[in-house]
């Protein structure tokens, strides 16, 4: 029988604070580490290429994109696709390395637990966040509507779960996580209005109510104490913004949408008063 080998496919832009705890995850597991950067500014490059990452630089053409141009440098067919502020941790380590001697199945599933200001989170809609990122690249594709990518498959194929857990540090403070906010819902916002999706008042309201409620009570969020307040309060958040500026489309065509740094100077006074909350 042959034994395929495993090509591990990064995006990077300005990830000097995570590249290096991404790719020490990956050793020993995976034959050869891609990593894709769009012009990065910082030191992510360099120590990319210091830690034996194969590195290309190309402009950013969206995430959906961006990944599969990443998969294309690929030798291997199968992808093991990592973002930089992620990492494997030691059980999913051994749950591949155990999928790798047969690779039975053409696409394998995972869970991945997102780290809030230093805190894994348990409860809540951000876990368990299960996620396809081992694929045979050859049945499988990057679809979906950016930033929220997916894996689309070409065919109908079984998916494998795989035991332990992807590590995602996505949020290290709350000033970063409003921020993230107000990218992403403008990005999913003109994704929304190219696409042909509409919004409308009623759902600019009544969504985020949802978000939150699902988030913190159906979810349980509140178990996760006064973080996971703040946490289902920023999804209800995220979701108004982008109905907001999905509206603020539809209404002014050719107009742009709410500016980042208007929102950011906005929300980073937010922040600053929820920052109080939690240390009162």
């Amino acid at each position: 029988m042959k034994i395929e080998k495993l090509s591990a496919v990064i995006i990077t832009y300005n990830e000097e604070k995570n590249i290096s705890r991404c790719i020490n995850s990956l050793r020993d597991i995976v034959d050869e580490i891609i990593v894709l950067d769009s012009f990065s500014t910082d030191q992510t490059i360099e120590i990319a290429s210091q830690q034996g990452a194969k590195v290309w630089q190309e402009p950013f053409r969206g995430y959906i994109e961006q990944k599969n141009r990443a998969i294309e440098l690929a030798s291997y067919n199968y992808i093991l696709s990592v973002d930089a502020d992620e990492e494997i941790d030691k059980e999913l380590r051994q749950s591949i390395l155990s999928a790798k001697k047969t690779f039975i199945f053409s696409a394998y599933k995972m869970k991945r637990c997102t780290n809030h200001c230093g805190r894994f989170i348990r409860y809540g809609t951000s876990y368990p966040d299960k996620k396809i990122r081992l694929f045979d690249k050859r049945v499988a594709i990057w679809g979906g509507l950016n930033p929220h990518d997916t894996v689309i498959f070409k065919k109908t194929i079984a998916v494998k779960q795989l035991k332990g857990e992807i590590l995602h540090y996505s949020f290290p403070t709350l000033k970063e996580h409003f921020e993230k906010n107000n990218r992403y819902s403008s990005i999913v916002a003109k994704s929304y209005y190219q696409a042909g999706k509409r919004t409308s008042l009623f759902k600019v309201l009544a969504n985020p109510l949802w978000a939150f409620i699902h988030g913190f009570l159906i979810r349980r969020g509140f178990l996760n104490g006064k973080q996971g307040f703040i946490i289902a309060w920023n999804q209800a958040r995220y979701t108004h913004l982008k109905h907001k500026k999905l509206w603020k489309l539809q209404t002014e065509k050719r107009q742009p949408i709410l500016s980042d740094v208007q929102t950011t100077t906005n929300t980073d006074r937010l922040a600053g008063n929820i920052r109080a909350e939690v240390r009162s």
